[in-house]
């Protein structure tokens, strides 16, 4: 499967795939909100073991070590040109965001406060995407996107106020991995990199490997712990964050737009809060509840009418 469709412009590339409706684009959205939320559980469970950096050097040299097998197999097939730009995608989409997502954690950021921030990318990557990339936003997707951010307020407000919160230093590291990941969902979409989606998590993951194991050698914090619980840890942020949350993020946004794909984001906090309801009994209150219908019903705003505006793009 190629994450991108070069040949075809960004406003005419067909939104959805000939056989996709309408079992494969929900099991894909689906598995990218259960995916992406059990990264913020793992950034919180890799924090009660190891320092950040180490969690994420091993994550990293497991999965660049598993693909590179892999290609090695397989045989090199990438061009120089999406070499490099994958290159760059794994320096913003996974160093960049991961090192931000995981620092939180360790310094005392709560997972659901971290996703809520992470949930501010919609907004801020539709609002780029209309001028940069041409996408058009209906007055239905603009009112999906602020009740979404609507929604994420009312499942994680109540956590900026809890006792023992994280300083207020510490609320800047989501931020900037926010940001981190808008730019290389831009850059992925402007750019449309070629090769198939195991090619492109082998160099982004290549990338962020050196990347963190460096910082890990620099800082004293390579070596990793005797401790089962790290490597569960590192298992869980490798096969569910990494392959599955990465995997399932470029193939959905291979099929449909930013705003689309950026709006199944606004998910994962009260997913999130399952998560560590059912990981570490932390309670969910009515106001994470209240907060999951209206997530919803964002989520419905924004991507109701996918299949028929595919159907008129195709078409067109």
């Amino acid at each position: 499967m190629d994450i991108s469709t070069r040949s075809l412009p960004a406003r005419s590339r067909p939104r959805a795939r000939r056989g996709d409706r309408p079992l494969v684009p929900f099991l894909l959205a689906a598995g990218l909100v259960v995916m992406w939320s059990s990264g913020f559980v793992g950034a919180e469970l890799g924090a009660r073991h190891a320092p950040a950096t180490t969690l994420l050097a091993w994550r990293f040299l497991v999965v660049g070590g598993l693909l590179a097998v892999w290609l090695l197999f397989r045989g090199p097939r990438m061009r120089a040109r999406d070499l490099a730009l994958h290159a760059v995608l794994g320096v913003l989409a996974q160093a960049g965001y991961l090192y931000g997502v995981f620092a939180a954690a360790e310094a005392g950021v709560a997972a659901g406060t971290s996703a809520l921030v992470a949930a501010l990318q919609p907004m801020v990557a539709a609002a780029i995407a209309v001028p940069l990339l041409g996408e058009r936003l209906r007055g239905r997707q603009i009112l999906g996107l602020a009740v979404g951010l609507a929604g994420v307020g009312l499942v994680v407000g109540s956590d900026l106020l809890r006792p023992g919160a994280a300083p207020w230093w510490a609320y800047a590291l989501p931020f900037g991995a926010m940001l981190s990941l808008v730019a290389a969902t831009l850059v992925e979409r402007r750019t449309r990199p070629g090769g198939d989606l195991l090619e492109a998590l082998a160099v982004q993951g290549g990338v962020s490997a050196v990347l963190f194991t460096g910082l890990a050698a620099a800082t004293g914090t390579l070596a990793p712990p005797a401790d089962p619980g790290f490597w569960g840890a590192v298992a869980w942020v490798v096969v569910l964050s990494t392959l599955g949350g990465y995997g399932l993020y470029w193939a959905n946004l291979a099929r449909t737009s930013v705003a689309r794909v950026s709006a199944l984001l606004y998910l994962t906090p009260p997913t999130t809060l399952v998560w560590t309801w059912l990981m570490f009994g932390d309670p969910v209150g009515p106001g994470a509840l209240a907060g999951t219908g209206v997530c919803a019903a964002a989520v419905w705003l924004v991507r109701g009418r996918e299949h028929s505006g595919s159907r008129g793009a195709t078409r067109r």
